[in-house]
């Protein structure tokens, strides 16, 4: 089994004073190229959902670690 990332991305509503979601990212690579975890998955959701919101910079993350299950096609009946 190998380990995923998953970003939970929100977005600040200072009215409301909480965060609303805007989407998810879910990270496979194992080099995070001389980042930390956050940074990494945050330049990547502001990249992604920048041009979508007014303030790049209210955007932020959430990341957990999922489980993957690999499934083999070696079963035959």
């Amino acid at each position: 089994m190998g380990k995923k990332i998953a970003y939970k991305v929100l977005y600040k509503n200072y009215r409301l004073k909480k965060g609303e979601p805007i989407g998810e990212l879910v990270e496979r690579r194992k080099d995070l190229r001389g980042k930390s975890q956050l940074a990494s998955g945050l330049d990547w959701a502001k990249s992604m959902f920048g041009e979508v919101v007014k303030d790049k910079h209210a955007i932020f993350i959430v990341p957990q670690e999922l489980e993957s299950e690999e499934k083999s096609s070696d079963k035959r009946d």
